[in-house]
């Protein structure tokens, strides 16, 4: 008779405990200009605050702010509530090169060895042509909206590109007001009636501003990402003051500022981007514009051209201090 085989004995299963670990969210650095009133400062608010919550989320351990008035910017920024993280802010007066330089100093002594995760460049002005920078024939409007920024992300580069960084440059519609890239010159160096907007050379210096986002999208290539995005016709902003116009509150078109705002922060957090690696503007509904929308913009060397590097821009400085001894 044939011996019955023993059953088999399954030894128990003995599961090890993992010690729990929470999710740890990776904290964030956030550079930007331009965020002490209207638009950039309610970006910045709604940002700190999460109020409301982007998608995905950031968290923000450090957010180094460059103003004109600091001490209007800090009791802002505290009557708001935005106290944790309560923003760094520095003086920054982007009518002077020299500004920028002592901001981008104190910018990557704060920074030291953290990386910055976003550069947010949304300063702006409207003044007319006439009020004239202090660098050659150029007007002011075009220091600021264009070049003193443009200036910045030279200083800041070596840790922009070590940081892989999201450049966000704040533009306009404005932009196709402009026909004819070849006629830029004259009303950013004072002849108003030369603008498409006369008296203010604001689409021109829009203009220049967008074809220097694209210089960086070309140069910075895999190491940053440089995006384009408007925050939409908002009425009731700082951005006319100086100027001889207004924005009509009741024009179809407009948006409030929280709105324009929550455009300008999709801007941080979008990843969909189109095969087509010209199209780096975001409009203010959410779409990226085709081509053929900046097409304009889109000559390489026009793009060079107005995208002077850091030594021409020194020399515009040296030339500046000399003028005035």
């Amino acid at each position: 008779m044939a011996q019955l085989a023993k059953p088999m004995l399954r030894q128990p299963r003995v599961f090890s405990a993992r010690p729990f670990r929470p999710t740890m969210t990776t904290l964030k650095t956030i550079v930007a200009t331009g965020c002490s009133s209207g638009v950039g400062f309610e970006a910045m608010k709604q940002l700190l605050t999460k109020q409301p919550t982007l998608s995905p989320a950031i968290d923000v351990s450090t957010a180094i702010l460059g103003v004109r008035n600091t001490t209007t910017a800090v009791s802002a920024f505290s009557d708001a509530g935005v106290t944790s993280p309560a923003p760094t802010i520095f003086p920054l007066e982007l009518s002077d090169l020299s500004s920028v330089q002592a901001f981008a100093s104190r910018t990557l002594d704060i920074l030291g060895s953290q990386s910055l995760d976003y550069l947010l460049l949304n300063a702006a002005n409207t003044y007319p042509t006439d009020i004239k920078s202090k660098y050659g024939d150029w007007c002011e409007q075009y220091i600021v909206n264009h070049i003193s920024q443009h200036y910045l992300i030279h200083l800041l580069r070596p840790k922009l590109v070590s940081s892989h960084t999201r450049i966000v440059i704040v533009s306009s519609g404005a932009i196709r007001m402009v026909k004819d890239p070849s006629l830029l010159e004259p009303p950013l160096k004072g002849d108003a009636a030369a603008s498409v907007f006369a008296p203010t050379p604001y689409p021109e210096s829009k203009f220049t501003q967008l074809l220097g986002a694209h210089y960086w999208r070309r140069t910075l290539g895999a190491d940053c990402t440089v995006v384009a995005v408007s925050p939409g016709l908002i009425p009731g902003t700082g951005i006319t003051r100086r100027a001889d116009y207004t924005v009509p509150a009741n024009d179809p078109d407009a948006k409030s500022v929280p709105e324009g705002g929550a455009s300008v922060l999709q801007a941080l957090v979008r990843s969909d981007f189109p095969e087509d690696k010209d199209r780096i503007f975001l409009t203010s509904w959410g779409e990226w514009w085709e081509a053929e929308k900046i097409e304009k913009t889109l000559d390489r060397e026009l793009q060079d051209k107005w995208s002077p590097s850091k030594e021409e821009i020194e020399e515009m400085i040296e030339a500046a201090r000399i003028s005035q001894i």
